[in-house]
């Protein structure tokens, strides 16, 4: 096995602690400002994500004005009350317990839009899969969130809300879709676990029981592959 490619240990060490202790943060934002050379670097992370056919179909809109985040926590506020009706019981009120967002306590919000017209009518590698601009600008928005990781900034993804009025509420044009709508900002702490499994939620599912060999279903044919799976304890 040649290593001849690989980074130093310690360098390979920081990357997987950096995917390992990422979470979406909600709730330990501080007020401190990030600073314009910080920022460029998370943009210029999140920009060299790979991309179908390179059409790099991502934009970032750097949201600080109180009011404009306002607007758009009355769109939270009212997708989260329309949400939390589908949990009944026990699980209803865990749910309204939850903190699922901080676009008013963050010092910065971000959204991540993709332009799903940009690099022209035929774009190399999506003709069969349209929808490979938005898994692109995923993929930019996971950039981000490790190097955020990296520099100590907490990174919270804001799902739960109505896309077509927080397009209005951005000026956004009609070909452009807000993919991920971010809160960002240094923290007090970073959990030792995601938030959700820590108040009980969901628990991450173990890794042994999601790898399939050559089919939906069948057992690895790699033994030791198997065994090393097995071995795992999900952090």
């Amino acid at each position: 096995m040649s290593l001849d490619h690989a980074f130093p240990q310690a360098q390979r060490d920081a990357v997987y602690r950096a995917i390992h202790e990422r979470r979406d943060v909600r709730a330990q934002f501080l007020p401190d400002p990030i600073p314009p050379e910080v920022l460029v670097r998370l943009l210029e992370a999140a920009h060299h994500a790979p991309s179908v056919g390179f059409m790099q179909p991502w934009d970032f809109l750097l949201i600080d004005s109180l009011e404009v985040r306002r607007r758009v926590h009355a769109i939270f506020e009212r997708e989260n009350a329309r949400a939390a009706e589908n949990h009944e019981g026990e699980r209803g009120q865990l749910y309204r317990r939850l903190k699922l967002e901080g676009i008013l306590e963050s010092p910065l919000n971000l959204c991540i839009t993709c332009d799903r017209a940009r690099g022209g009518e035929h774009v190399l590698g999506r003709s069969s899969i349209v929808d490979m601009d938005l898994f692109s600008t995923c993929l930019a928005v996971q950039n981000l969130w490790l190097a955020a990781r990296a520099e100590g900034i907490g990174v919270g993804w804001v799902s739960i809300l109505d896309q077509d009025e927080l397009a209005q509420v951005l000026g956004l044009p009609e070909r452009v879709y807000p993919l991920a709508y971010l809160c960002l900002g240094y923290v007090s702490e970073f959990l030792e676990q995601p938030e959700l499994a820590r108040q009980g939620w969901r628990q991450r599912l173990p890794l042994a029981e999601l790898v399939h060999g050559n089919g939906w279903g069948h057992a690895l044919t790699d033994s030791a592959l198997q065994e090393a799976l097995g071995e795992m304890t999900p952090p």
